[in-house]
């Protein structure tokens, strides 16, 4: 494919064949303005903003969808488009609710941002007739603002398109146009899996999560709780970006600090359970690759996953893992060995949880979640909230000290803490697998076919003189395709992984929100988890079951891998759902 050449704003460009205008422009360094444009996922050119002036055409055109040509000569910032782009700010804003000091968004919208950048300082210059919106607060996870949306159908599309699940869409025609679900149904009413990506996609404050923070404070402020916290691996590789830090920075040791400044009891890790569960799923392979029980065995950590199986292979639950979420295992440890351990009723212990995952929410909820007879983890924050949380009482993140974990749950080994990438949870899988199967020691511990962000990746490996066959998938997309091949009876692998988000956790629905111009143009996906496997290779142990604190768990209380013992506290069951 060769290339083409075109003026822009004067300027010699050259641009791969099939590049936009808008692709061509940031090439060159030139900022077109968009809102409802997301790569690949909704390239509709329908909000008007990243119109252009080409020479030779009639009208405006959209850059977002417009190709370029050979000769091309292209205007990106006079006085017509500046007004165009302002005119149509201004019509957006005539339709919607200017509370910006309140919104979750305020400095981080597009929106907000775009009127900034373009001048719009009257917020009232088109009146007339407007809208207003109840609240839908009927999911779990999230509430939907209406009186916040402009119309770009990003989050639509991101349901259609990338999670293949289309519970929310355009209603009615016109100006009475609203996205919502089919029928006047609540977002909880449908068959949403809880994964958040649309709250990611939004560039306003129309869509957020439920925010918890003031009930972790109140728990923290009751002297009858012991208040224990865990952080999700791929918090670590996040999080700097809400305090000015390059995406893909490691916070591990600031975060943990954090934690500790805002009063946790206990500062703990998921990545120690994380450890838990490849023990207990490991094992939970093995007992089926030998006993002839139901393969392909599915990983069970990623409730949007487990929720979208739930819906819509009801009849492929078998397949799936009965092994907790490591956020789930680390509850369940906490309120029973643990709380044991300490001499405290499981009743006055409040687990937290800080993850990348709106789903989380969901599942700690779920039923079949209570080893000690109360919820095994009592409320999930996301990466998000937990920044609010820091700047709330007055922590200033930059200036902390790197800290560890608190002992003995926050002990945990670099396939711990690679769980946050696609990918990842099968390799620490595999590295226990393939030690225990052998009986050998496994020096060369990376998988490299199974790394990286590619939606579908397959992968043989020879153990013990058996060829594993194993498949990776993220994005619900992929997952259907995975699992169409399942119900099939065409897929002969032994093992799968699936991620419900784009890239797995790193790119989870509780994540940093990353504007539009670098997600179109920048792999968010690849970026943290390069942190994930960054430290996972400084780490001294790198197999979940060389943790010397995983090892005393089965010692001191669960016995052998799979015990009983095991299997009520770390194991769970699945429900078959509808589709609504």
């Amino acid at each position: 494919m060769g290339n083409i050449n075109l003026k822009i704003n004067g300027l010699d460009v050259s641009a791969p064949e099939g590049s936009t205008v808008l692709e061509a422009a940031r090439l060159a360094g030139i900022k077109i303005p968009t809102l409802c444009f997301l790569k690949e996922i909704n390239e509709i050119g329908a909000c008007r903003m990243c119109v252009v002036e080409v020479k030779g055409a009639r009208n405006l055109v959209a850059a977002c969808v417009h190709p370029i040509s050979e000769g091309m000569e292209v205007l990106t910032n006079t006085p017509k488009l500046i007004k165009s782009r302002k005119r149509t700010l201004q019509l957006l804003l005539s339709d919607h609710d200017k509370k910006c000091l309140s919104c979750v968004r305020s400095g981080q919208c597009e929106l907000q941002e775009l009127c900034h950048e373009l001048g719009v300082e009257d917020e009232n210059y088109f009146e007339g007739a407007s809208h207003t919106y109840d609240l839908d607060t009927s999911a779990t996870h999230m509430v939907r603002d209406n009186s916040k949306c402009i119309l770009c159908r990003r989050c639509a599309a991101v349901c259609e398109k990338v999670q293949t699940v289309g519970v929310i869409g355009p209603n009615n025609r016109g100006f009475e146009t609203s996205i919502g679900s089919p029928f006047g149904m609540g977002l909880g009413e449908t068959s949403c899996v809880s994964c958040g990506q649309c709250i990611s996609a939004c560039p306003t404050g129309a869509l957020y999560e439920k925010e918890y923070i003031d009930d972790v404070l109140d728990a923290i402020a009751d002297p009858e709780k012991h208040v224990v916290v865990q952080p999700a691996p791929s918090v670590r590789a996040a999080l700097g970006e809400e305090f000015g830090y390059p995406m893909g920075t490691d916070v591990e040791g600031k975060m943990a600090a954090a934690l500790r400044r805002i009063g946790f009891d206990k500062v703990f890790d998921t990545d120690f359970s994380a450890d838990l569960t490849i023990v207990e799923e490991a094992h939970e392979l093995i007992e089926r690759v030998k006993n002839g029980g139901v393969l392909p065995m599915i990983t069970s950590c990623s409730p949007g996953w487990v929720k979208y199986c739930e819906h819509y292979y009801p009849d492929q639950l078998a397949h799936l893992s009965s092994c907790k979420s490591p956020q789930q295992m680390f509850g369940a440890i906490t309120k029973t060995y643990y709380a044991e351990k300490m001499g405290i009723d499981p009743k006055d212990i409040v687990c937290v949880s800080v993850m990348p995952c709106t789903a989380k929410k969901f599942e700690i909820g779920r039923p079949d979640q209570d080893a000690a007879g109360v919820p095994d983890v009592d409320i999930s924050i996301t990466t998000r909230e937990l920044a609010r949380l820091i700047r709330k009482v007055g922590i200033d993140f930059r200036s902390l000290p790197d800290e560890g974990f608190d002992d003995p749950l926050g002990e945990s080994t670099g396939a711990g803490v690679i769980f946050g990438a696609t990918g990842g949870v099968m390799e620490a899988a595999l590295r226990t697998a393939v030690e225990t199967l052998t009986g050998e020691t496994l020096e060369q511990v990376e998988f490299h076919e199974v790394r990286g962000t590619d939606g579908l990746k397959e992968a043989a490996y020879n153990v013990a003189g058996m060829d594993v066959k194993v498949a990776v998938a993220s994005g619900l997309s992929n997952a259907k395709i995975i699992m169409d091949k399942i119900r099939a009876g065409e897929a002969d692998y032994h093992f799968v992984e699936i991620m419900c988000c784009p890239g797995g956790c790193v790119n989870g629905g509780g994540q940093p929100q990353v504007h539009a111009d670098v997600r179109n143009f920048e792999d968010v996906r690849a970026i943290r988890a390069k942190a994930l496997y960054d430290n996972d290779a400084a780490k001294t142990l790198r197999k979940s079951h060389e943790n010397p604190s995983i090892k005393k768990v089965y010692d001191e209380y669960l016995g052998e891998y799979g015990s009983e013992k095991a299997h009520h506290i770390l194991h769970t069951s699945y429900v078959k759902r509808t589709i609504n």
